[in-house]
């Protein structure tokens, strides 16, 4: 039993460190394919079997020795932002194709799946929204995919570590034949679901902005965030709209992804792209639809407005054209008495209030 009171107790100690496998904690990078210092493309690594974990954080040079050393494991490499001299050792090691490494380093490319002769390469875009303006931000994740090895480029900030934990959570489902469509699978799944929160998110800010419509006075500019709600949503349909495609070209059998246990999976996830892209459809509708109503309104409020100008001009005409027919210069009835005044102004009176009384009941005042 150590003695507390030694200044030396607390080495003595043993010290609380992190339960293995805890979501909320990021796992360890891996040292950097790149040569530079510091380094320019830090990496994630990680080794499984049969859904277990075995390694995570190791050189990713040492992948091809752990390969061997296991026929029965598989890697996933993650690169943030490499360049093609990053990609170098893991396009010798797996046979990428010189065309696949040009786009996965190339920023702004189409989501699509292209097949080559060893691997699979697959370009996407996932997405975050706020309620914000502009709160709309997407990141390119370009995929290899190989028979042993998933290879994730991302060219901006995603959550790996939530990746990560859904991987985790799909372990039930992991056979010796199917941990690469997993991982693909947990991936697809999270941009998918990523869409369409950012959909909702959206259509939330949609809500708001029509709650406000026929609201006298509102702390928010209608037009102006109509047409931001409406860039962002078109900006997302670039995004939604060609994952259809990109999940149904993974779902195909030449990709050699989905098995009997995976294609109910597979499905969810196409289905869940479907419903995103007809959710943005629909948003954009009511997006047009405020726009449209809301202009309809300002068009309202000013024939309403010219209706009430009209009404006090013609209320204002009545008592013109009465002095004005007294100031003529020949005489008439009253001429030079007190009263040709007092007629006259019983008539205007008479004559103004009557017309306020009727435009007012029509609705004109």
């Amino acid at each position: 039993m150590p003695d507390l009171d030694d200044p030396n107790a607390d080495d003595l100690l043993a010290q609380p460190v992190t339960a293995g496998g805890d979501p909320q904690t990021p796992g360890p990078s891996a040292p950097s394919v790149s040569t530079a210092v510091p380094p320019r493309c830090p990496t994630r690594t990680r080794l499984y079997r049969a859904g277990r974990l075995l390694e995570e954080g190791f050189p990713a040079e040492q992948m091809s020795e752990r390969l061997a050393a296991d026929p029965a494991a598989v890697v996933w490499l993650d690169l943030y932002d490499p360049t093609q001299a990053d990609l170098g050792i893991v396009t010798h090691e797996f046979g990428l194709h010189p065309l696949a490494v040009e786009d996965a380093i190339s920023a702004h490319q189409r989501p699509k799946v292209d097949r080559y002769r060893t691997h699979l390469f697959a370009n996407l875009y996932a997405v975050a929204a706020s309620r914000d303006p502009h709160g709309l931000t997407t990141g390119e994740i370009s995929m290899f995919i190989t028979p042993r090895a998933l290879v994730t480029v991302r060219k901006d900030d995603f959550d790996i570590d939530a990746l990560i934990a859904r991987w985790d959570l799909n372990t039930d489902l992991i056979t010796a034949d199917n941990q690469i469509s997993i991982l693909v699978y947990g991936l697809l799944d999270a941009v998918v679901d990523g869409h369409y929160l950012a959909v909702e998110r959206l259509d939330d800010a949609i809500d708001e902005v029509q709650t406000n419509l026929f609201r006298q006075r509102t702390a928010i500019d209608i037009r102006r965030r109509a047409y931001e709600l409406g860039a962002d949503l078109a900006a997302l349909r670039r995004v939604v709209g060609p994952m259809q495609e990109v999940v149904g070209r993974l779902m195909r059998t030449d990709s050699h992804l989905v098995d009997a246990e995976l294609g109910a999976y597979y499905q969810d996830v196409h289905d869940h792209t479907l419903r995103t892209s007809e959710t943005v459809d629909a948003a954009s509708d009511r997006v047009d639809r405020i726009a449209a109503t809301q202009l309809n309104e300002q068009s309202a409020q000013l024939n309403e407005i010219t209706k009430k100008l009209a009404a006090w001009a013609a209320i204002i005409a009545v008592p013109t054209a009465v002095t004005g027919f007294y100031g003529q210069n020949v005489p008439y009835p009253g001429f030079g008495h007190h009263t040709g005044f007092l007629v006259s102004t019983v008539v205007m009176v008479v004559l103004a209030g009557g017309l306020y009384f009727y435009l007012r009941r029509n609705g004109w005042l």
